[in-house]
């Protein structure tokens, strides 16, 4: 049932939700005079019993002062010995009652009411003892009948008509609020049933025409949105009705403008995009490295390496194939290490003394995506700035890694490395976007279309000791092919 009225509730209209909010109000005002009512009859129910509990303090003064006479009157004739008495247990109940009718009472002329009695309890308590210690000594007949019959009535009496005189101004007292309560309860209770008529009309009255004035701005403001999503982008908003509204149409307005600013980002970043691929490619058919590979194959055939030859050749010819590759943008890990292993073929032909490589990528990293052309000028850095700058051979390691998120291609060698300095240029060259200095153009162009492919978390990432070698970290996404 709940799982219905919510469902209900969330397919209706803002207008509807309105409605039903106004007709909720309803229900606290409701429950409100419902208090007001209960808590009116509760009050006087309680001044009720509070003027029935006077009462039985008025009774139990009477039956105070015949007991009390009486007990004392036995005890004097030695009816009863001190320890059969109950005079103490009647002193204790005066004594515990008059202590709790001074938590009551309000009114300071009853406060000093109960100070007489108590001080009247305590002069009952002296004479009983002063009884007591004649019936101890003996012969004191005559003595404690005047104690019981000058002192304990006068003062049992006296302690009575003092609470009388408790009981009668508490129970005035009691009524006078009870009748100042009375009138308060009722006035309000008027004034609630007029305010809540008065409210219910209001409510009525403006569940029609306060969500006509909030639906109709914003039935503007989605007339202007459904333009915007039709691709209409030079519309503009002006609803200026409310601070809320208001404040609506100014980001619905700036919001247009940002999306504006952010197609034309779009087109410069595609238009650099496009440029660098172009560039990039143009530096991978470079005359000087097509003119090398030539003159590599006509020395070759010259010398009879027929079979070199033909590897040389079949190599070139997968080089600039999947160079040009249907002029696709992003290829698989699979496509660029064919493209990077025919260079690599190729140069090993014309550096056989000074250059080694090794390529470990693991066999289920080969379907992911990768902008195309993107291990190869690196492995051209590796070659011609690491290991051709080193006496001795050298060796290029391309290596895959995989991690929870994302998996990591690295270029390693084992050439003249880079001096910190260096380092710490080239860095702040990929890290900024900015191209300051000469020889990384291969290494920024690289990291630059990976950012613009998959996002600014993914790139280069560059480590170097001088005279160790150097080592090139690929961030890249599980992509495939979409």
């Amino acid at each position: 049932m709940i799982d219905k009225i919510k469902r209900i509730y969330n397919h209706s209209t803002l207008a509807t939700k309105i409605r039903y909010s106004y007709f909720l109000l309803l229900v606290p005002m409701f429950a409100f005079l419902v208090f007001c009512i209960y808590h009116l009859w509760d009050s006087s129910r309680n001044y009720e019993d509070m003027i029935n509990s006077t009462m039985m303090a008025s009774e139990f003064s009477l039956d105070f002062k015949k007991d009390f006479d009486y007990e004392t009157y036995l005890l004097v004739v030695e009816n009863k010995t001190i320890e059969e008495s109950n005079l103490d247990n009647l002193l204790a109940e005066a004594n515990r009652i008059i202590t709790g009718l001074e938590s009551l009472t309000n009114s300071q002329d009853n406060m000093n009411r109960l100070g007489s009695a108590q001080k009247y309890i305590a002069n009952l308590e002296s004479y009983i003892e002063r009884i007591k210690e004649n019936l101890a000594k003996g012969n004191m007949y005559e003595e404690n009948l005047e104690i019981w019959e000058n002192d304990v009535q006068i003062v049992t009496a006296l302690l009575r008509e003092t609470v009388f005189q408790y009981v009668f101004y508490e129970i005035r007292d009691i009524q006078q609020a009870r009748d100042e309560y009375m009138d308060f309860y009722v006035t309000m209770l008027r004034f609630s049933l007029v305010a809540f008529g008065l409210i219910s009309v209001l409510i009525v009255f403006l569940s029609y025409y306060i969500p006509l004035s909030i639906t109709r701005p914003i039935r503007k403001l989605s007339e202007v949105t459904d333009q915007v999503a039709k691709g209409d982008l030079s519309v503009r908003s002006d609803v200026r009705t409310g601070a809320e509204v208001t404040m609506l149409n100014d980001s619905l307005n700036t919001m247009i403008d940002k999306i504006n600013e952010l197609l034309e980002q779009v087109k410069k970043e595609q238009v650099s995009l496009r440029k660098a691929e172009f560039e990039l490619l143009q530096s991978q058919i470079n005359p000087h490295f097509l003119y090398n590979t030539l003159d590599t194959i006509v020395w070759l055939a010259e010398s009879g390496e027929q079979k070199k030859v033909v590897r040389m050749v079949g190599s070139l010819s997968d080089f600039f194939r999947a160079s040009l590759n249907q002029g696709k943008d992003i290829v698989s890990i699979r496509e660029e290490l064919m493209h990077v292993r025919s260079y690599l073929e190729i140069q090993q032909v014309r550096y056989q003394d000074i250059m080694q490589y090794e390529i470990n990528i693991p066999e289920e990293l080969n379907p992911y995506m990768i902008p195309k052309i993107t291990i190869q000028p690196l492995v051209e850095n590796a070659l011609y700035h690491g290991i051709k700058n080193k006496r001795g051979l050298g060796k290029i390691i391309i290596t895959g890694v995989k991690e929870k998120d994302y998996f990591r291609l690295i270029i390693e060698d084992n050439g003249i490395g880079i001096s910190k300095d260096r380092l710490m240029q080239i860095r702040n060259e990929i890290n900024n976007n900015k191209l300051d200095g000469k020889g990384i153009y291969g290494l920024y162009n690289v990291n630059e279309r990976i950012r613009l492919n998959f996002g600014e978390e993914y790139g280069v990432s560059i480590e170097s000791n001088y005279g160790e070698g150097t080592t090139v970290s690929i961030k890249l996404p599980y992509t495939g092919n979409e």
